[in-house]
């Protein structure tokens, strides 16, 4: 039986309280309730300016509040095929934005997930970003939201147990990102987002500087590039440079080191990238 909605509600709110009493501390009981509320909050302003975030927005969050929104107020409307590579998507108050509705998407990521939105037409596919089996030119858009870090490290710690992931391949990236530009469609759109700042390795993440920011830009060979930075700040993300944001630094949550008020919740910067397609 369907648990009923106003018993769901009831414990978001619960874990919500609880969160806001216990010091707002990111990661902690009621956090992810509170982001989606949040990230709630900003999806359904539909005139969304990427460019002009105002004071405090995402106070305490980590990317994800800045990064989604950035892509669903860029991301074209009207019909197309749309590659989710990294499945940052698949969430059911993303998925009901007019933009995301508006497309044929597939997801491609690892391993399954818990949620599955096949009655939408989701597409779903298990495969290694490196090497995908898709047709050239097969999309008009494809996204990859901070899944790039990713490829070529050890995905076993979070995301998949297969052995064969467990991997320290710096070339990992560039190859996934070759590997995009081979599948979409001429005149299409890649958008990415990689976490941004000083250059490290986390072992599961790597954290792109701004030579290698170059170097993924270089693979691709777009026609066009646009850029927007975003820096965290003690008053929240804000629109910023890759100069401003070159020595941010990234709070791994499971490396056991205690969370102060003066740290991101998980990346300090993030580096958005829209790359367009040679007609």
């Amino acid at each position: 039986m369907a648990t009923p909605k106003w018993l769901r509600e009831w414990r978001i709110a619960r874990r919500i309280s609880a969160f806001h009493k216990h010091g707002r501390i990111p990661w902690s009981r009621g956090y992810e309730e509170h982001k989606q509320r949040e990230m709630g909050r900003l999806l359904s302003d539909l005139c969304f300016d990427p460019s002009k975030i105002g004071p405090n927005h995402g106070l305490g969050l980590d990317e994800r509040i800045v990064e989604i929104p950035w892509f669903l107020s860029v991301l074209p409307s009207g019909s197309g095929r749309l590659l989710d590579a990294g499945s940052s998507l698949n969430h059911e108050p993303y998925l009901a934005h007019p933009r995301l509705r508006e497309k044929k998407l597939h997801i491609c990521t690892l391993a399954p997930e818990p949620s599955c939105h096949w009655q939408r037409g989701i597409s779903y596919l298990f495969e290694d970003l490196r090497n995908l089996p898709y047709r050239d030119g097969h999309f008009e858009y494809i996204s990859c939201i901070s899944t790039l870090e990713h490829v070529g490290m050890d995905n076993t710690r979070h995301y998949t147990d297969d052995p064969g992931f467990r991997e320290t391949n710096p070339s990992g990236a560039l190859q996934a990102v070759r590997e995009f530009s081979r599948i979409l469609a001429p005149g299409g759109i890649f958008f990415l987002t990689v976490p941004f700042g000083k250059s490290a390795s986390h072992g599961w993440l790597r954290i792109f500087d701004t030579h290698e920011i170059d170097r993924l830009i270089e693979a691709f060979q777009p026609a066009r590039v646009k850029e927007t930075v975003y820096l965290y700040t003690p008053t929240g993300w804000k629109v910023s440079s890759r100069k401003e944001a070159g020595e941010a630094v990234f709070f791994d949550a499971h490396a056991g080191v205690p969370w102060t008020p003066d740290k991101p919740a998980s990346s300090g910067a993030v580096c958005c990238l829209i790359l367009d397609c040679h007609p």
